[in-house]
């Protein structure tokens, strides 16, 4: 007898309504259906104050949906409490800007999530540390505080916080806002290779999700495109179906000059 193996969605969303953050009775984003399977990397785009940020906090089961539901790793985020820790420590979440703690450097900022999740000695958790930061050329500023840095090196310390403990999803919120093109170009290129299976992570995929309001810096690559706009959640498909859309907000997204800082 053949036996057919199902590949659950790392995230799924049906009927899933978006609240705002700082107002939790304001729904931003209306009955959203989506689903990403493992290995996917879908760009959220829209235009500033459309609820990218409130969007992928719900993704990553930091939001509660407004009604509806959203599974992460098959579990009901509205269940997401101490019993599911293991599937949420599967979740990584760069922060828009990076919100790194000031009063601490950088090697102390990427090493928190070791110190709280994981029962390592103080030079088992230094190494996992030292080798990350080696790995996103951060090492220079290992004991640099980030109000030092420029907005580049702060986004990399907190992506390096954000895979520290090596998760199978990874969100970015605005990870290229504040950035000048050699930045972006090597992020870009490094998220690239978290999909495709980084040595670091053993070679295994990894799936992603990142917004933005500049489409062109990843028209590269084998992304999924979505576009949020004026409360609504659209599947784009990928870069053709993008460039040839007739949607508004696309057409706006993409006529912003790609590169530019912010």
């Amino acid at each position: 007898m053949n036996e057919t193996f199902f590949n659950p969605a790392v995230i799924e969303m049906t009927g899933a309504g978006i609240s705002s953050l700082r107002d939790t009775s304001l729904t931003v984003v209306e009955k959203v259906d989506w689903s990403v399977a493992p290995g996917d990397f879908w760009v959220v785009a829209g235009p500033q104050q459309s609820g990218k940020s409130d969007f992928l906090m719900t993704a990553a089961g930091l939001l509660l949906p407004a009604r509806g539901s959203c599974r992460v790793f098959g579990c009901e985020t509205d269940a997401f409490g101490e019993a599911q820790l293991a599937e949420r420590l599967r979740v990584g979440f760069v922060f828009a800007g990076g919100k790194l703690f000031s009063h601490l450097t950088v090697a102390e900022n990427v090493a928190l999530p070791l110190r709280y999740q994981k029962d390592l000695s103080p030079d088992e958790s230094a190494r996992a540390v030292e080798v990350l930061l080696e790995l996103l050329e951060l090492t220079p500023f290992a004991d640099v505080r980030p109000s030092t840095l420029a907005a580049s090196w702060c986004q990399r310390a907190a992506l390096a916080r954000a895979l520290i403990l090596k998760p199978e999803l990874l969100l970015l919120d605005g990870p290229l806002v504040g950035l000048g093109a050699r930045p972006r170009q090597w992020l870009v290129q490094f998220l690239d290779a978290l999909q495709h299976g980084h040595d670091w992570f053993g070679g295994r995929p990894m799936t992603l999700v990142a917004t933005t309001d500049d489409l062109p810096a990843w028209r590269q690559g084998r992304r999924k495109f979505a576009v949020l706009h004026e409360k609504c959640f659209t599947v784009a498909g990928g870069w053709g179906e993008v460039a040839g859309s007739a949607n508004p907000a696309l057409k706006e997204l993409l006529a912003e000059p790609s590169g530019a800082t912010m």
